[in-house]
């Protein structure tokens, strides 16, 4: 059967060996209810427990800070949602390049009240610190984006929200596992991660929160994660989260050099197109570029591209049905007939050089055939 050549890690990672093998008994042999007492129950609650520490090892957290959900998805909405129920209405702030998890819950708090206000971000896609609002009682900005790679000055962001006495979350997905994190040095209130980024499993998440922050769960039940996620444990998923965190700073070092010398060399070739890289200037994620080739639809050369072998993304996956412009790079004030030809390359642990130097190859061939048909069209 044909694999296409997969450099879309920012969309999911593959599934890592070890984190297979970690989950495969728990899909099998080891099924106890973690909230049961006898043994079975209790082999559950030591392995949930041990992921637990897992995870909050990989970002410096207490692993009483770790509250499992299904995914990044829910705990942004858990946090967002949770957070602003436990406050008067007041002003809710998200950065104009937030993932639509946040973005989202944070608009349907204007129902209840709130006031919403975008956080600015520049040509290259930071957010600036120095529109955060005096009356912001909620905020939340991403760590690094999942479109451009971009990073975001969160430590600022958190010091300047202590000043004004409000909580300050970070949407960690992306940075997860490509650079290191650290939950106390960064500053902020709570922090989003999930599993599937990393070589984890899908449907696997969790919420790093400081016990000082008061939240209204989601989801009522039978008190699970200290009361904030009812519901029976996903235990295979949250075993192979664990061990997944455990991986993926184990090779954080090495894994960032190779990232870094692919993303170079993919850079070059973009360059030897004539293409832009949008977010070139900022500080962003070893493993990510994303540009667009002048004159050349982004959906078209992502399609032939796929056809040639290389599995590459024109957004967001979350955003790919939508055939407007990223919000993102309209954010960043980037022309829409430039923003439509956006293409995301994201590699990660399982990219090789080899695929790399193939993958620039098959670009500058589809690349001239596309602009081939374009002159032909025109003449």
């Amino acid at each position: 059967m044909f694999a296409p050549v997969y450099l879309d890690h920012n969309a999911s990672a593959p599934l890592l060996d070890a984190v297979r093998e970690a989950m495969l008994p728990w899909l099998g042999a080891r099924f106890g209810n973690a909230s049961s007492r006898h043994e079975y129950g209790r082999a559950a609650r030591r392995a949930i427990d041990d992921a637990r520490a897992q995870v909050a090892a990989a970002v410096g957290a207490h692993p009483t800070e770790v509250v499992f959900t299904s995914g990044g998805s829910e705990a942004n909405n858990l946090f967002v949602k949770g957070a602003a129920a436990r406050m008067k209405p007041g002003l809710v702030q998200v950065s104009a390049i937030e993932h639509p998890c946040v973005r989202e819950p944070a608009r349907q708090l204007v129902r209840a009240g709130w006031t919403l206000a975008e956080l600015p971000a520049d040509a290259e896609g930071r957010v600036q610190v120095d529109a955060l609002d005096a009356r912001a009682q909620l905020v939340s900005v991403m760590t690094a984006n999942n479109e451009t790679g971009v990073l975001q000055d969160i430590p600022a962001f958190a010091a300047a929200a202590k000043r004004l006495g409000a909580w300050l979350h970070t949407d960690a997905v992306q940075a997860l596992g490509k650079i290191p994190l650290d939950f106390r040095a960064l500053g902020v209130a709570a922090m989003t991660l999930s599993a599937h980024k990393i070589g984890g499993p899908q449907g696997a998440g969790a919420l790093v929160l400081d016990k000082r922050v008061d939240l209204e769960p989601l989801i009522a039940g039978g008190g699970h994660e200290r009361g904030l996620r009812s519901g029976t444990e996903n235990i295979a998923a949250i075993v192979g989260f664990g061990v997944a965190c455990e991986e993926a700073v184990a090779a954080l070092g090495a894994r960032r050099e190779a990232m870094q010398a692919q993303r170079a060399l993919i850079e070059r070739c973009v360059a030897e197109q004539g293409g832009s890289v949008f977010g070139a200037g900022a500080e962003r994620l070893p493993n990510t570029c994303y540009f667009a080739l002048p004159g050349i639809d982004g959906e078209t050369l992502v399609g032939k591209l796929d056809r040639a072998g290389f599995a590459v993304a024109s957004g967001a996956a979350c955003s790919s049905a939508s055939p407007e412009p990223s919000r993102t790079l309209t954010a960043m004030g980037v022309a829409a007939d430039l923003a439509r030809g956006a293409v995301r390359v994201s590699v990660g642990a399982s990219t090789t050089m080899q695929d790399v130097n193939e993958f620039c190859g098959a670009l500058a061939r589809v690349a001239d055939e596309l602009r081939g048909l374009r002159a032909m069209a025109a003449a």
